[in-house]
């Protein structure tokens, strides 16, 4: 993957940047990349990896997302990324398929790893393994937050997210999203959501510099559709933090089991 300021802005665009954050958008500042940015040399490769294991996409739900940052990525350049299915777990119903992914620049620098968590609808029931529980930001802290930031999203947030690589009709077309079930129509990327709330993280307990936060891991609860406001909930820890993503709208959870950790 080749790519320039052009896609690292359109991605902190389609994640919610904002004017004072111009540094992730304007090329006269680099620009500075969001680490959540790992997600888009790996999407091809977790599709990839779903067509080899003869899986629909039309089956897959995205429950998990974690990503690792290994290295600073340069305002351009070119990326190499490989994707790997590391297991395949039964429950019952449904299957679990989990894809991870490598990326470094082509001189050989590694940047990213990401592991992708993904259900597949009626692929459970042949024997296998469940997965094992994680407990990780799992249980949160009973004091108050140490930080919560308010984030309105944009009617038009899931047409800005697309154009950085992922074009499920899913996020754009309403007919197509009433058919698997969303009469409220078109919903926003779960991975457009995890963004907000890495910003949140980068905003508040990372102190404004994204470098700190070099590991962010979630699961997708429910829904998000453009227009909602998001309010991330982070609570500190010794070893990073631990969050929560919620619709102000309903306090409806949309993203949990979450914890990041952050360096000094």
């Amino acid at each position: 993957m080749r790519y320039g300021w052009e896609q690292l802005s359109l991605y902190a665009l389609g994640i919610g940047a904002q004017i004072g954050e111009l540094d992730y958008i304007y090329e006269a500042r680099g620009p500075r990349v969001f680490p959540t940015f790992a997600v888009v040399p790996a999407l091809t490769h977790v599709i990839a990896c779903a067509s080899h294991a003869g899986v629909s996409l039309d089956a897959v739900v995205h429950c998990g997302q974690s990503i690792r940052v290994l290295g600073k990525l340069p305002p351009k350049g070119s990326m190499h990324t490989r994707g790997e299915i590391v297991a395949f777990y039964d429950l019952k119903r449904l299957a679990q398929m989990v894809v991870r992914t490598s990326t470094e620049l082509v001189e050989g620098t590694p940047v990213f790893e990401t592991e992708w968590v993904l259900l597949l609808r009626g692929q459970g029931g042949f024997g296998g393994k469940p997965p094992q529980k994680n407990e990780m930001g799992k249980v949160l802290p009973t004091r108050v937050p140490d930080h919560r930031i308010e984030q309105k999203t944009l009617p038009e947030q899931a047409l800005l997210y697309r154009l950085s690589g992922d074009t499920n009709p899913l996020h754009v077309d309403p007919s197509f999203a009433a058919k698997l079930g969303f009469e409220q129509g078109p919903i926003l990327h779960g991975l457009a959501t995890l963004g907000f709330s890495a910003r949140a993280l980068i905003a508040s307990a990372c102190g404004g510099d994204s470098d700190r936060l070099r590991f962010i891991s979630a699961q997708f609860k429910r829904p998000v559709w453009p227009g909602d406001t998001l309010a991330t909930e982070i609570w500190r820890t010794d070893y990073g933090c631990v969050f929560r993503t919620k619709l102000v709208e309903s306090d409806e959870i949309v993203i949990g089991t979450a914890w990041a950790e952050i360096t000094k």
